[in-house]
């Protein structure tokens, strides 16, 4: 059976940082007749729910991994630390459930695929990935952000 991990806040769980999910129809679909694996990696990285906005700061998710950006709370927060933790965790947990693939929340500083938001808690974008799809990316898992979110 064919695995995909998917962002959990997309299955339904209240787990994004205001305390809701965001869960799709069009997610539902996309992910039929396959074994899901739901996984937050801000969660499992350890940061609470619901947890101050996070954004990336110096660059994205792979300049994160390199030791060259870090993720800053809208407070000044350095929640580097955390946010690198919940992406091993959910490669670990991808990897476990045999995912090849990753359906990941767009625009998160996690999750985000192609675009994430520039750290300046405008609500401007830039490209780039985040933390988590940057990982899965060095590691032969192929992502894509979730439809219809």
């Amino acid at each position: 059976m064919d695995s995909v991990l998917v962002s959990a806040c997309l299955r339904g769980v209240p787990c994004r940082y205001d305390g809701r999910d965001k869960a799709s129809p069009e997610l539902d679909e996309a992910v039929a007749g396959r074994t899901v694996v739901s996984f937050c990696p801000e969660a499992a990285g350890g940061l609470p729910t619901p947890r101050r906005p996070a954004e990336l700061v110096g660059g994205d998710g792979h300049d994160v991994l390199d030791g060259t950006a870090r993720v800053v709370e809208d407070t000044g927060r350095d929640v580097t630390a955390e946010f690198v933790d919940g992406a091993r965790r959910a490669l670990a947990a991808a990897r476990h459930g045999g995912c090849t693939e990753a359906l990941l929340m767009p625009r998160s500083p996690s999750c985000g695929r192609g675009e994430v938001y520039d750290g300046s808690f405008g609500g401007e974008l830039v490209a780039g990935d985040g933390v988590t799809a940057a990982l899965f990316e060095r590691n032969g898992i192929a992502v894509r952000s979730a439809p219809g979110v």
